[in-house]
């Protein structure tokens, strides 16, 4: 998948800065991906009543 250069303004690296420290992440392009992902994820919990899995599961058929 192709690069992104993402851009930021003061607030949202100051936001992103304090997710970095509250969640232990490393940059504030993880920071940008964690909050991403978390939206993603409650969006969908709340489209389909319940949490599905954002990765591959491996595993049996049932």
């Amino acid at each position: 998948m192709p690069e992104q250069l993402l851009e930021f303004d003061e607030h949202t690296a100051a936001v992103l800065d304090a997710v970095c420290e509250r969640e232990g992440l490393g940059s504030r392009r993880q920071a940008a991906e964690f909050l991403l992902r978390t939206s993603i994820r409650e969006g969908n919990a709340r489209l389909t009543g319940r949490g599905r899995a954002l990765y591959p599961v491996s595993g049996g058929h049932r």
